[in-house]
């Protein structure tokens, strides 16, 4: 009798793993022995069970960072990025440190910045965005805005 429940249950667990269910406004990156295979848009799909895993599940939508972190000059800068993925496909090679992307790039475009430039909040966060969007665009990722406190 537990033989026969097992032979039930287990082609229903591996048919049940087999569907993947993408939500809209993401994206997943599907995997089979590590390498990249393809990309899931929102929608059902047929994936092979024990073999294809889903890597990343990247969202479309519009996200932020927000930060604090001291500079070298002793100046705090507070500040919210907000940025979205616009390519899945060369998001998905960088998506896990796109935060230490972010902040670095924000670290070093302030880094350049004198005491009078950094006085104009508004002109200071657009060539911050500016400079963020320059190394993000060929990762497939755009910065839409900043927005700094600087203390």
């Amino acid at each position: 009798m537990t033989l026969l429940i097992l032979l039930l249950l287990l082609p229903a667990a591996l048919l049940a793993s087999a569907v993947k269910y993408v939500p809209a406004g993401q994206v997943y990156t599907l995997r089979r022995r590590g390498k990249p295979l393809r990309l899931l848009r929102a929608g059902m799909h047929l994936v092979l069970p024990l073999m294809d895993r889903v890597a990343h599940k990247i969202n479309l939508a519009g996200q932020m960072l927000r930060f604090e972190e001291p500079l070298a000059d002793a100046h705090e800068f507070r500040g919210t990025v907000y940025w979205q993925v616009l390519e899945p496909e060369r998001a998905d090679a960088v998506i896990e440190q796109v935060d230490q992307l972010i902040r670095r790039g924000a670290q070093e475009a302030l880094r350049g910045e004198t005491a009078a430039e950094r006085a104009d909040r508004r002109d200071l966060s657009a060539r911050v965005k500016q400079s963020l969007n320059n190394a993000l665009r060929e990762r497939g990722m755009m910065v839409t805005r900043v927005d700094l406190d600087l203390a």
